[in-house]
Protein backbone atom coordinates (compact mmCIF):
# COMPACT_ATOMS: atom_id res chain seq x y z
CA UNK A 1 0.00 0.00 0.00
CA UNK A 2 1.36 3.43 -0.97
CA UNK A 3 0.20 6.60 0.78
CA UNK A 4 0.64 9.83 -1.16
CA UNK A 5 1.42 12.91 0.92
CA UNK A 6 1.52 16.26 -0.84
CA UNK A 7 3.18 19.50 0.18
CA UNK A 8 1.62 22.65 -1.27
CA UNK A 9 4.44 24.11 -3.39
CA UNK A 10 3.12 27.51 -4.42
CA UNK A 11 5.48 29.46 -2.14
CA UNK A 12 7.30 29.05 1.13
CA UNK A 13 9.25 26.29 2.86
CA UNK A 14 7.84 23.29 0.99
CA UNK A 15 11.23 21.70 0.19
CA UNK A 16 12.16 21.69 3.87
CA UNK A 17 8.97 19.77 4.69
CA UNK A 18 9.73 17.21 2.00
CA UNK A 19 13.18 16.57 3.48
CA UNK A 20 11.80 15.97 6.98
CA UNK A 21 8.92 13.83 5.66
CA UNK A 22 11.39 11.49 3.98
CA UNK A 23 13.45 11.26 7.17
CA UNK A 24 10.29 10.64 9.21
CA UNK A 25 9.18 7.86 6.86
CA UNK A 26 12.62 6.23 7.13
CA UNK A 27 12.27 6.36 10.92
CA UNK A 28 8.83 4.72 10.84
CA UNK A 29 10.07 1.97 8.53
CA UNK A 30 13.26 1.35 10.48
CA UNK A 31 12.11 1.77 14.09
CA UNK A 32 8.37 1.11 14.20
CA UNK A 33 7.92 -1.62 11.62
CA UNK A 34 5.61 0.39 9.36
CA UNK A 35 5.17 -1.52 6.12
CA UNK A 36 3.20 1.04 4.09
CA UNK A 37 5.27 3.02 1.62
CA UNK A 38 5.02 6.78 1.16
CA UNK A 39 5.12 8.91 -1.95
CA UNK A 40 5.87 12.57 -1.21
CA UNK A 41 4.97 15.03 -3.95
CA UNK A 42 4.92 18.76 -4.60
CA UNK A 43 1.39 20.07 -5.21
CA UNK A 44 0.83 22.95 -7.62
CA UNK A 45 -2.44 22.07 -9.33
CA UNK A 46 -5.75 20.30 -8.76
CA UNK A 47 -4.63 17.12 -10.52
CA UNK A 48 -1.69 16.69 -8.17
CA UNK A 49 -3.89 17.45 -5.15
CA UNK A 50 -6.38 14.78 -6.26
CA UNK A 51 -3.62 12.16 -5.95
CA UNK A 52 -3.01 12.98 -2.28
CA UNK A 53 -4.16 11.12 0.81
CA UNK A 54 -2.83 13.93 3.02
CA UNK A 55 -1.42 17.43 2.63
CA UNK A 56 0.95 19.88 4.30
CA UNK A 57 0.57 23.63 3.78
CA UNK A 58 4.00 25.10 4.61
CA UNK A 59 5.17 28.30 6.19
CA UNK A 60 5.64 31.30 3.95
CA UNK A 61 3.41 34.23 3.03
CA UNK A 62 -0.25 33.33 3.44
CA UNK A 63 -1.56 36.19 1.30
CA UNK A 64 0.71 35.20 -1.59
CA UNK A 65 -0.24 31.53 -1.24
CA UNK A 66 -3.96 32.26 -1.32
CA UNK A 67 -3.57 34.60 -4.30
CA UNK A 68 -1.55 32.07 -6.33
CA UNK A 69 -3.96 29.27 -5.34
CA UNK A 70 -6.91 31.34 -6.53
CA UNK A 71 -5.19 32.28 -9.80
CA UNK A 72 -4.24 28.66 -10.50
CA UNK A 73 -7.73 27.31 -9.78
CA UNK A 74 -6.54 25.48 -6.68
CA UNK A 75 -8.33 27.35 -3.90
CA UNK A 76 -11.69 25.59 -4.23
CA UNK A 77 -10.11 22.12 -4.62
CA UNK A 78 -8.16 22.83 -1.42
CA UNK A 79 -11.37 23.69 0.40
CA UNK A 80 -12.94 20.48 -0.90
CA UNK A 81 -9.89 18.49 0.25
CA UNK A 82 -9.86 19.95 3.75
CA UNK A 83 -13.50 20.72 4.56
CA UNK A 84 -15.51 18.28 2.47
CA UNK A 85 -13.26 15.21 2.10
CA UNK A 86 -11.65 15.96 5.50
CA UNK A 87 -8.35 14.39 4.50
CA UNK A 88 -5.44 14.85 6.92
CA UNK A 89 -4.01 18.34 6.54
CA UNK A 90 -1.28 20.12 8.50
CA UNK A 91 -0.53 23.83 8.20
CA UNK A 92 2.58 25.51 9.62
CA UNK A 93 2.60 29.27 10.29
CA UNK A 94 1.11 30.63 7.04
CA UNK A 95 -0.57 27.25 6.66
CA UNK A 96 -2.26 27.68 10.03
CA UNK A 97 -3.61 31.05 8.91
CA UNK A 98 -5.04 29.53 5.72
CA UNK A 99 -6.67 26.67 7.65
CA UNK A 100 -8.38 28.97 10.18
CA UNK A 101 -12.06 29.80 9.84
CA UNK A 102 -11.25 33.42 10.70
CA UNK A 103 -8.14 35.59 10.65
CA UNK A 104 -7.73 39.15 11.84
CA UNK A 105 -5.10 41.86 11.44
CA UNK A 106 -5.66 41.58 7.71
CA UNK A 107 -7.19 43.84 5.06
CA UNK A 108 -10.62 43.02 3.68
CA UNK A 109 -10.21 41.34 0.33
CA UNK A 110 -6.49 40.88 0.85
CA UNK A 111 -6.58 37.32 2.15
CA UNK A 112 -8.69 34.30 1.29
CA UNK A 113 -8.90 31.38 3.69
CA UNK A 114 -9.36 27.66 3.17
CA UNK A 115 -10.79 26.97 6.62
CA UNK A 116 -11.17 23.69 8.48
CA UNK A 117 -10.15 24.75 11.99
CA UNK A 118 -12.81 26.45 14.11
CA UNK A 119 -10.42 29.11 15.36
CA UNK A 120 -9.63 32.77 14.84
CA UNK A 121 -5.94 33.49 14.35
CA UNK A 122 -4.10 36.75 14.68
CA UNK A 123 -1.53 37.29 11.96
CA UNK A 124 1.99 38.47 12.84
CA UNK A 125 1.15 38.28 16.54
CA UNK A 126 4.77 38.60 17.65
CA UNK A 127 5.70 41.42 15.29
CA UNK A 128 7.83 41.85 12.22
CA UNK A 129 10.39 39.42 10.80
CA UNK A 130 13.27 41.07 12.68
CA UNK A 131 11.44 40.11 15.89
CA UNK A 132 11.51 36.41 15.03
CA UNK A 133 12.69 34.13 17.83
CA UNK A 134 13.21 30.55 18.95
CA UNK A 135 11.74 28.95 22.07
CA UNK A 136 11.85 25.52 23.68
CA UNK A 137 8.33 24.10 23.57
CA UNK A 138 6.72 21.51 25.82
CA UNK A 139 4.40 19.60 23.48
CA UNK A 140 2.49 16.93 25.44
CA UNK A 141 1.48 15.00 22.30
CA UNK A 142 5.15 14.14 21.73
CA UNK A 143 5.49 12.43 25.11
CA UNK A 144 6.16 8.70 24.88
CA UNK A 145 3.02 6.88 25.94
CA UNK A 146 1.47 10.21 26.85
CA UNK A 147 3.20 10.37 30.23
CA UNK A 148 7.01 10.48 30.29
CA UNK A 149 8.45 13.94 29.62
CA UNK A 150 9.76 14.65 26.15
CA UNK A 151 12.74 16.85 25.49
CA UNK A 152 11.68 20.35 24.46
CA UNK A 153 10.89 20.91 20.80
CA UNK A 154 12.79 23.77 19.13
CA UNK A 155 10.05 26.19 18.10
CA UNK A 156 11.00 28.69 15.40
CA UNK A 157 8.61 31.66 15.18
CA UNK A 158 8.84 33.94 12.12
CA UNK A 159 6.08 36.57 11.83
CA UNK A 160 4.02 33.89 13.49
CA UNK A 161 0.28 33.87 14.14
CA UNK A 162 -1.39 32.64 17.31
CA UNK A 163 -4.81 31.18 17.94
CA UNK A 164 -6.60 33.89 19.88
CA UNK A 165 -10.09 32.37 20.00
CA UNK A 166 -11.75 28.97 19.68
CA UNK A 167 -14.92 29.46 17.63
CA UNK A 168 -18.22 27.60 18.10
CA UNK A 169 -18.72 24.78 15.62
CA UNK A 170 -21.73 25.98 13.64
CA UNK A 171 -22.95 25.56 10.09
CA UNK A 172 -22.24 28.54 7.89
CA UNK A 173 -19.99 31.56 8.09
CA UNK A 174 -19.47 33.05 11.55
CA UNK A 175 -21.50 36.26 11.29
CA UNK A 176 -19.87 37.91 14.28
CA UNK A 177 -16.42 37.17 12.88
CA UNK A 178 -17.40 38.43 9.44
CA UNK A 179 -18.55 41.74 10.87
CA UNK A 180 -15.41 42.38 12.93
CA UNK A 181 -12.95 44.91 11.57
CA UNK A 182 -9.84 43.66 9.75
CA UNK A 183 -11.16 40.09 9.95
CA UNK A 184 -11.75 37.67 7.09
CA UNK A 185 -13.61 34.36 7.24
CA UNK A 186 -13.57 31.16 5.24
CA UNK A 187 -16.59 30.16 3.16
CA UNK A 188 -18.79 27.43 4.54
CA UNK A 189 -18.41 23.86 3.30
CA UNK A 190 -19.57 20.65 4.95
CA UNK A 191 -18.53 17.03 4.78
CA UNK A 192 -21.03 14.98 2.80
CA UNK A 193 -20.03 11.30 2.94
CA UNK A 194 -19.63 8.94 5.87
CA UNK A 195 -15.86 8.60 5.48
CA UNK A 196 -15.43 12.35 5.77
CA UNK A 197 -17.84 12.62 8.69
CA UNK A 198 -15.76 10.11 10.62
CA UNK A 199 -12.80 12.49 10.31
CA UNK A 200 -14.76 15.50 11.56
CA UNK A 201 -14.84 16.84 15.08
CA UNK A 202 -16.77 19.70 16.63
CA UNK A 203 -14.03 20.04 19.24
CA UNK A 204 -10.73 21.88 18.83
CA UNK A 205 -7.89 20.31 20.84
CA UNK A 206 -5.19 22.68 22.10
CA UNK A 207 -1.96 20.82 21.35
CA UNK A 208 0.61 23.37 22.50
CA UNK A 209 1.06 26.72 24.23
CA UNK A 210 3.90 29.19 24.47
CA UNK A 211 4.31 30.20 28.12
CA UNK A 212 3.33 33.76 28.90
CA UNK A 213 5.90 36.43 29.72
CA UNK A 214 5.42 36.18 33.49
CA UNK A 215 5.93 32.41 33.54
CA UNK A 216 9.04 32.74 31.36
CA UNK A 217 10.43 35.37 33.72
CA UNK A 218 9.56 33.19 36.71
CA UNK A 219 11.39 30.22 35.14
CA UNK A 220 14.47 32.44 34.76
CA UNK A 221 14.50 33.19 38.49
CA UNK A 222 12.36 36.32 38.82
CA UNK A 223 10.50 36.54 42.11
CA UNK A 224 6.91 36.90 40.96
CA UNK A 225 3.68 34.92 40.84
CA UNK A 226 2.61 33.99 37.31
CA UNK A 227 -0.72 32.75 38.68
CA UNK A 228 -3.04 31.35 36.03
CA UNK A 229 -1.34 33.04 33.09
CA UNK A 230 -2.32 30.87 30.13
CA UNK A 231 0.10 31.89 27.41
CA UNK A 232 -0.35 31.83 23.64
CA UNK A 233 -1.98 28.91 21.81
CA UNK A 234 0.50 27.81 19.14
CA UNK A 235 -0.77 24.35 18.10
CA UNK A 236 -4.33 23.04 17.57
CA UNK A 237 -6.01 19.98 16.10
CA UNK A 238 -9.61 19.42 15.04
CA UNK A 239 -10.32 16.00 13.64
CA UNK A 240 -7.91 15.46 10.75
CA UNK A 241 -6.82 19.12 10.57
CA UNK A 242 -3.70 20.19 12.47
CA UNK A 243 -2.02 23.58 12.71
CA UNK A 244 1.15 24.98 14.27
CA UNK A 245 2.21 28.62 14.61
CA UNK A 246 5.87 27.70 14.42
CA UNK A 247 8.08 26.09 11.75
CA UNK A 248 9.06 22.46 12.51
CA UNK A 249 10.27 22.22 8.91
CA UNK A 250 13.08 24.70 9.65
CA UNK A 251 14.60 22.45 12.32
CA UNK A 252 16.37 19.10 12.12
CA UNK A 253 13.91 17.57 14.61
CA UNK A 254 11.63 15.02 12.89
CA UNK A 255 9.39 14.21 15.86
CA UNK A 256 6.34 16.20 14.78
CA UNK A 257 6.61 14.87 11.22
CA UNK A 258 6.83 11.32 12.60
CA UNK A 259 3.80 11.94 14.83
CA UNK A 260 1.82 13.44 11.94
CA UNK A 261 2.60 10.55 9.58
CA UNK A 262 1.25 8.22 12.26
CA UNK A 263 -1.97 10.30 12.22
CA UNK A 264 -2.08 9.94 8.43
CA UNK A 265 -1.63 6.16 8.66
CA UNK A 266 -4.51 5.94 11.14
CA UNK A 267 -6.76 8.14 8.99
CA UNK A 268 -6.07 6.18 5.81
CA UNK A 269 -6.73 2.96 7.69
CA UNK A 270 -10.05 4.30 8.99
CA UNK A 271 -11.12 5.26 5.47
CA UNK A 272 -10.19 1.84 4.13
CA UNK A 273 -12.25 0.19 6.88
CA UNK A 274 -15.37 2.13 5.87
CA UNK A 275 -15.15 1.19 2.19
Amino acid sequence: MTITVGVLALQGAFLEHLVLLKRAADYLHGHEGVTESFDFIEVRNAEQLARCDALIIPGGESTTMSLVAAQSGLLEPLREFVKVSRKPTWGTCAGLILLAEAANATKKGGQELIGGLDVRVRRNHFGRQIESFEADLDLPFLRAGGSSPAKPFPGIFIRAPVVEKILPNVEGIQNAEQQAGQTVVAPSKSAKDEQAKLAMSSHVDIMGKLPGRLKKAQAMGAELDAGEEVGDIIAVKQGNVFGTSFHPELTSDIRIHVWWLRQVLDAVGDRAAVR
